[in-house]
């Protein structure tokens, strides 16, 4: 049989009631004893001041007898009211604690001791006190019947009619005795015992009453809805559904109530959702397109899905290593056997011959089935043909033979930059012959280390911002300076992004264009020679008609005046500077130095230019026009080259005007016979120079024939003339096109017959340079 206590353990409604009766047990209880022991003291501070006061009343009544000292009144007085209900006895004492007056005749002229209980109060302390609070003056104590008895002792104090005349007090004391009251609490203890009593029972009576309404209230709104509430769970946790539960109450248990019931439609939809999700991952087990299978620690096949079942038609209790490949005992390394000694996931490739008879390719993984102690029972084996991708691979690895053989032989070098660094990554075998290293020396250094120091610094940035880079300087390991053409484009190089950079060696290509235009300029030297010797001729004539003129003075004894003399000096001094500055022209031309673009003032070469002909123009009547902007901003070009194409243009002008018969042209149609010009046509050359469309345009025209259309389109090649044999080599006008496209800029010519020519070179403006890098 249970304890009441396992009872009421295992009881919710049990504990509840319990705990919630001890609780009102104990709040009524404390209450009851609380208010029985306040109304105790009430009653007692009421029965004190009555006796304080009789006793205050016995002491003004008994004054006057007192003060005449009639003893016989004061004896009659304290008799009387000895004799009321509820008094037990009225004393008073002297100082000595004598009795000489009491309603009890057996105590008169008794003495007390003065420790006793009723001379305490006062002789506690010596010498006693005049006054004393109420609460010190007064004792309860229980007589000899077993009666409670409350005593206030008041004291007699010494007033002046007691010390005058007649009556033999002295002043000096101030306490003459004291008035002893003794009351009987018979009554109060009743009332009180009365009040209990009554207090008791109405505590046992609300106990009940509310016990019962706690135990109606329980049953009611807790014990009845947790019974439908225990229901209801029960009935969610076997998988049912439950909607309703039939309690309808708008208070916690409610709440509660409508949380369960959402609980269990949120269970029961959950649990169709994993009754789908399950027959939906059975479903995709059977059906993925990969083989699965389960296996125990035999090796023995448990389950497997659709794939496996087509492909390799197992037979019930089959193993895996006889369903793959036939074999009779299990295949090294097998990841299954590793998956069951370590607990973990394996991975392989394997190989076999599937139920088709052709060769296949599996990426196999196993992982661990594990039971509720956690330990492996079984494992998952999913193989994934990778037949295709290794085919694939195949094709891969012989497309990346063929075109590393094709990387490697290359005629070019190239190299494979990080895109951050250019650092060399990769070179193939053409870098040896071209730059003399070999493919290790320039693993992991930078690409910049083949440009020259002053180089470096600037191509760092060009590389990473144009794709094409035309007559860069390069050192060989020798250091044998090599130019070349840098082509780049992006690309990717073992996961990542690189440069992928080749070089064309034109040195060769450089020194042989240096070389016809050497020539050029030497073939333009020889055509400017008879100019040339007019130009110094005048300066000399100068310089020898002064040395003549003051050589006679010298010989006749004559005296040249100072300011002849400083006349003579000067022009002397000035064309002598002029002839140094013709011939250093013509050496600085004829000079055969590098290319190099640096900012030009075109306007500037231009007059440079024509400096050469000024006079050669003048003494043959022609006119030269100049149209020139003298604020043009500055072009990327080489100045040296840049005269070389101006000084052909104008003497192409120069030889186009001479030429008055328009069969100087030699091939031209018959059918495109053009006018001859007459004495009076001007001879004229046009210089314009200006700022156009963000481009610096150059135009030099002339007043000759012009150009027949036939030929217009062929001047620009190389080694065509229309001049007469030994007159011109061919070479001017394409060396000079050349030069132009290599400052980034384009020529054109615009002619006609009889109309003059104009030829147009534009160059860009620097800061928008494009042609030098060759984009």
């Amino acid at each position: 049989m249970r304890s009441p206590w396992e009872i009421i353990r295992k009881s919710l409604a049990l504990k509840l009631i319990a705990t919630a009766g001890l609780s009102l047990v104990l709040s009524v209880a404390a209450l009851s004893w609380v208010a029985i022991v306040h109304q105790e003291e009430i009653l007692m501070s009421y029965v004190v001041n009555e006796a304080d006061r009789l006793g205050n009343t016995i002491k003004l009544g008994t004054r006057y007898a007192m003060m005449i000292n009639s003893r016989d009144d004061l004896n009659q007085i304290i008799t009387n009211i000895g004799s009321q209900p509820g008094i037990q006895a009225v004393r008073v004492y002297n100082k000595e604690g004598a009795v000489k007056f009491s309603n009890l005749a057996r105590e008169v002229d008794t003495v007390t001791d003065i420790r006793s209980q009723a001379c305490i109060v006062c002789h506690q302390s010596s010498p006693p006190p005049a006054d004393a609070p109420l609460q010190s003056r007064t004792r309860i104590f229980v007589d000899e019947n077993g009666q409670r008895r409350l005593g206030i002792i008041s004291p007699i104090h010494n007033e002046p009619g007691c010390s005058e005349n007649c009556h033999f007090h002295p002043a000096d004391k101030k306490v003459l005795g004291a008035i002893d009251v003794v009351l009987s609490l018979e009554a109060t203890d009743r009332e009180i015992a009365s009040f209990q009593s009554r207090s008791v029972a109405f505590t046992f009576i609300v106990l009940a009453g509310m016990g019962a309404a706690i135990f109606v209230f329980m049953g009611r709104f807790v014990i009845r809805p947790i019974k439908k509430l225990i229901v209801g769970a029960q009935l969610i946790a076997e998988g049912g559904q439950c909607t309703r539960i039939d309690i309808d109450q708008p208070d916690e248990m409610g709440t509660l109530v409508h949380t369960i019931e959402r609980m269990g439609r949120s269970i029961s939809d959950k649990q169709i959702e994993l009754n789908r999700q399950r027959d939906e991952y059975q479903a995709l087990f059977s059906q993925v397109p990969c083989i699965i299978t389960v296996q125990d620690k035999n090796f023995r096949l448990l389950r497997y899905n659709q794939e496996f079942r087509e492909k390799f038609r197992p037979r019930p209790g089959d193993t895996c290593y006889h369903a793959y490949k036939g074999r009779s005992d299990k295949c090294p390394n097998c990841p299954v056997e590793q998956t069951f000694k370590t607990g973990r996931s394996y991975t392989s490739e394997e190989s076999g011959i599937d139920a088709d008879g052709a060769m296949r390719h599996w990426l196999v993984t196993s992982s661990p089935i594990r039971n509720a102690e956690g330990e492996v029972v079984a494992a998952m084996e999913m193989c994934l043909d990778i037949s295709s991708r290794k085919q694939l691979e195949d094709k891969l690895e012989k497309s990346e033979r063929k075109y590393l053989a094709i990387f490697q032989n290359i005629p070019n070098p190239v190299f494979v930059l990080d895109q951050s660094s250019l650092a060399i990554l990769d070179c193939n075998e053409s870098v040896n012959p071209v730059y003399g290293f070999d493919r290790a020396e320039l693993l992991g250094q930078s690409f910049l280390s083949l440009f020259p120091e002053d180089d470096r610094e600037a191509y760092a940035l060009k590389l990473r911002q144009k794709s094409l880079h035309d007559r860069v300087i390069n050192v060989a390991k020798d250091g044998r300076r090599l130019f070349v053409t840098v082509r780049l484009s992006p690309s990717e190089f073992s996961g990542q992004k690189v440069l992928l950079v080749t070089t064309s060696d034109m040195t060769k290509r450089l020194e042989t264009e240096q070389q016809l235009i050497q020539a050029s300029k030497m073939a333009t030297l020889g055509e400017m020679a008879t100019g040339m010797a007019h130009e110094l001729n005048q300066p000399l004539t100068v310089i020898k008609t002064a040395a003549s003129f003051v050589h006679r003075k010298m010989e006749r004894g004559e005296e040249l005046a100072r300011d002849i003399l400083a006349t003579l000096t000067q022009e002397i001094d000035a064309h002598v500077d002029r002839a140094s500055k013709i011939i250093n022209h013509l050496r600085e031309f004829g000079r055969k130095p590098e290319m190099k673009l640096e900012p030009v003032n075109v306007g500037g070469v231009l007059i440079r230019s024509l400096d050469i002909f000024s006079q050669q123009l003048k003494l043959r009547e022609i006119e030269v026009v100049q149209e020139i902007d003298p604020d043009l901003p500055p072009v990327m070009a080489d100045a040296g080259r840049l005269e070389q194409v101006f000084i052909n243009m104008l003497i192409n002008a120069r030889d186009a005007i001479e030429d008055k018969w328009c069969d100087k042209w030699g091939a031209r149609p018959e059918a495109e016979p053009a006018p001859c010009p007459s004495a009076s046509d001007p001879k004229r050359i046009t210089l314009r120079a200006q700022l156009s469309g963000g481009r610096v345009r150059v135009e030099i025209a002339d007043t000759g024939c012009g150009i027949p259309t036939g030929v217009k389109d062929k001047i620009f090649e190389p080694f065509f003339t229309t001049k007469r044999v030994g007159k011109g080599t061919g070479l001017g006008l394409s060396i000079s096109y050349g030069i132009i496209q290599d400052c980034g800029g384009f020529i054109d010519v615009v002619s006609s017959p009889g109309a003059g020519t104009r030829f147009i070179i534009d160059l860009p403006v620097l800061g928008e340079q494009h042609g030098a890098s060759g984009e």
